[in-house]
Parts: structure tokens; C-alpha cells; sequence
């Protein structure tokens, strides 16, 4: 399980969250992931900790904190499979085109 971390700072750096959620345990990956087109942060990241409990320890202390000038929105990240449609041509049929069936 990961933490997803949201509203940073698009001066953040991979190294300066490792730094934040080491003071809660093991920091084991950090994702920051880059717009394809700007190349720059998208404004969120996921932390993976060693444990459970760090990963608890992390979202308690720091949702809601104030870090480089943003108030972060810390908690435990969705699996991809529940994080639900983005509502594209494939989100939903009620759009009274064609149903296809595979």
C-alpha cells in the first residue's frame, strides 16, 4: 500500500519528501510524477513506507500540514481499479452511441 500525497508544491524534488516522511519510518519508493508535455510536477505524489504503521504514522502528522507554502493532502492511496472512470469514451454508455460487447 502506498500514501498518496496532494496539493504540493511544483518546486518539489523526489529527495525533499524522502526527507519529510523519514522522520515517520523507512521511506521505501517515492513516485512524483511529471507532465508528459511540460515536463514539470503535476502536484502529486505517492510514498511507499516500510510499514503500515509508518504509513499511519505519516498521513496522522502530516494531512493538512502547511509545507512549502501549501496545506498537503495526505491519505492512503486508491488501488488504480478503484479510483473509478475518468469519464472517457469508455467511462459509461449512457451516452446512447453503441453498445459494444467483448
Amino acid at each position: 500500500m502506498s500514501i498518496y500525497v496532494g496539493n504540493l508544491s511544483y518546486e518539489v524534488e523526489k529527495d525533499d519528501l524522502k526527507r519529510v516522511f523519514a522522520d515517520y519510518g523507512t521511506v521505501k519508493d517515492v513516485q512524483l510524477p511529471l507532465d508528459r508535455e511540460t515536463g514539470r510536477v503535476r502536484g502529486f505524489a505517492f510514498v511507499e513506507m516500510g510499514t503500515e504503521a509508518e504509513e499511519t504514522a505519516a498521513i496522522e502528522a502530516l494531512n493538512d500540514a502547511e509545507w512549502m507554502g501549501r496545506n498537503l493532502k495526505v491519505n492512503k492511496a486508491k488501488p488504480k481499479s478503484d479510483r473509478g472512470s475518468s469519464g472517457g469514451r469508455w467511462g459509461n454508455n449512457s451516452g446512447g452511441g453503441h453498445s459494444r460487447r467483448y
